[in-house]
This record gives structure tokens, sequence and C-alpha cells, in this order.
């Protein structure tokens, strides 16, 4: 199930060019709340990216995990959705960097065919870095802000963005293996995680999605589509608010994670994290982007 790739869209051999950054984002182990797949959707809807690769499910998916779905296509006629991953490509707006977008469901079989089938259509459009996109369920507030962080075990990476390698061992997801791989290839790569309350696990998670799209500004390097989700975000808080004050258990835990959240982050109220935010709010001010005040989010 591939699409011919279009020989007058790709990047052309020898030509100097800004390498392109690959984005991808799997439903399922690597994305509660469905926060990572929903930010790189609305990032691929705005942006219009259209299709170039898609992986064939009969390969890496097992059906009665993830099902194929019926439903009706503009002619009402019948047909099947298969769960399968997609490789879409567009243009940033400000730049004109060349994007691609990694769009499906963690495999169930065949890992490393999944990953390198993946690699090198990458390779094929120069891509230079590589992040993986995911979400976490985490012991967090819903009351306070998303906590999102960059990793990276390349030392290059590490360098220019003042980023650490994850400590993490233990079991991993896709997007782990995908950027060891791509690593292995000599790619950039690197994963943005945000953290997802537990309590509130449910798909969507707005204000994680929000986060994450803020984070993937300071590595894409200038804004992206935010849509509806800061109304969406606000609208999800208040929601929860309401279901944790008719429960004081929940409200109770929710206050004690607040106060072990705002004792554990202290540092970054400092002026350099507040630099940051602002710097972030004047860049999408200045390209049209629907700024929103440092803190609104």
């Amino acid at each position: 199930m591939t699409d011919a790739q279009d020989p007058s869209t790709a990047p052309d051999e020898g030509a100097e060019r800004t390498p392109a950054i690959l984005l991808a984002a799997f439903e399922g182990w690597n994305d509660a709340g469905s926060a990572a797949s929903q930010a790189l959707e609305l990032v691929a809807e705005a942006w219009g990216a259209q299709s170039v690769h898609e992986l064939d499910p009969q390969d890496f998916h097992d059906f009665q995990v993830n099902r194929p779905v019926t439903m009706r296509d503009e002619d009402g006629a019948r047909v099947l959705k298969w769960p399968t991953t997609t490789i879409s490509v567009t243009r940033s707006p400000v730049a004109g960097r060349t994007v691609l977008l990694v769009q499906g469901i963690e495999p169930s079989f065949r890992w490393l065919d999944f990953c390198d089938e993946i690699l090198d259509v990458a390779q094929q459009w120069d891509v230079g870095s590589v992040v993986g996109i995911g979400a976490l369920l985490a012991d967090v507030p819903h009351t306070r802000p998303v906590p999102c962080q960059v990793t990276s075990d390349d030392p290059g990476v590490q360098a220019l963005l003042g980023v650490e390698g994850s400590e993490y061992e233990g079991p991993s997801g896709i997007v782990g293996v995908l950027a060891q791989l791509a690593q292995e290839r000599g790619m950039h790569a690197m994963s943005l995680w945000a953290a997802v309350p537990h309590y509130v696990a449910q798909p969507p998670s707005p204000k994680a999605s929000l986060a994450l799209l803020g984070g993937l500004e300071e590595l894409v390097g200038e804004p992206l589509p935010l849509g509806e989700l800061v109304e969406e975000a606000r609208a999800w808080q208040a929601g929860v608010d309401e279901l944790a004050e008719q429960d004081p258990e929940v409200a109770e835990y929710v206050q004690q994670l607040e106060e072990a959240k705002d004792t554990a982050e202290l540092p970054e109220a400092t002026g350099e994290a507040i630099a940051r935010e602002f710097e972030r709010y004047l860049r999408r001010r200045d390209n049209g982007g629907g700024a929103q005040p440092p803190g609104a989010r």
C-alpha cells in the first residue's frame, strides 16, 4: 500500500537545502490521552500535508488487536479502513523547510522492519533530524502546566539544545526504537514527551497536545498551528475541575499533587524560563500565529 512518490516534489539530489525534519507519533502505548497523535494530526491538517507513503498493515498489525473499521465513503459506499501508518510531507510556512509527518499505530510485529521502512523514506527526503513524540501517564495535577521533556542520546543534539539523555530503563515503545535506529543511521534523533494526569487518562487530552506543540515549536523553529486547542484546553481543565469538586477524595489528591509539583519545580520560575516563554510568544505574534500571552497556557 505505497503511494508513488512524485519526483516533482521530492528533493533534487545534490541540491543545496536545509535538511528535512521528521516528526513521528503513534497511537497506543506511547500516546496517553491521544495527546501526541492529535497534536501531529493538527499540524498535518493545518499545513496541508500530502501522503507520500503508506506501510502495508498486513506486515505489521494483528487485526484482532487493531481491527479494521467499517465506514461509508463520500459516495455512501461501504469501505474498510485498515490500521496503517502514513508518511506525509509538507513545508513549514515561514522557513519553507521540508517536514515529514509519520502518523499511525504502534505495530504488533516486525518492529525493526517497520522502522527501517520509515527511515528509508526519510533518507529519500534528506531528513537530518527525527523527533519522536509521545505522552505518558504520570502523577501530575491537571491544574498546572503540562510537563514536557526533550531527551536525546545524540551528543550533537545535547550540545545544541542543552538537553540530556534519557535515564529511563525498561520496556520501550516504538518511539524509542525509531529514535535509536535513526541515530544509528547518522540522523539526529530526539524524543519529546508530555506527562498526562493519570486520573484523567481518557482521550482527548487537549492541554497535553497544546504543550507538545509548544515543545515542537522550539525544535522546528517556527510557530505551529494551534487551531482551537487553547480554548479546548481551557474547557477540558474546567471540566476536570468540576468533576474533582464533586469528589472530596479526588480534590484532596489533586491538592497533594499540586503541592508536590510546586515544590519540585520552583526552579522553573527562573528568569531564563520566563524569557524562553516570552520569546515563543513574540515569535508567534510576529508570524501571525494567534499569539497567547505568556502564562495563558
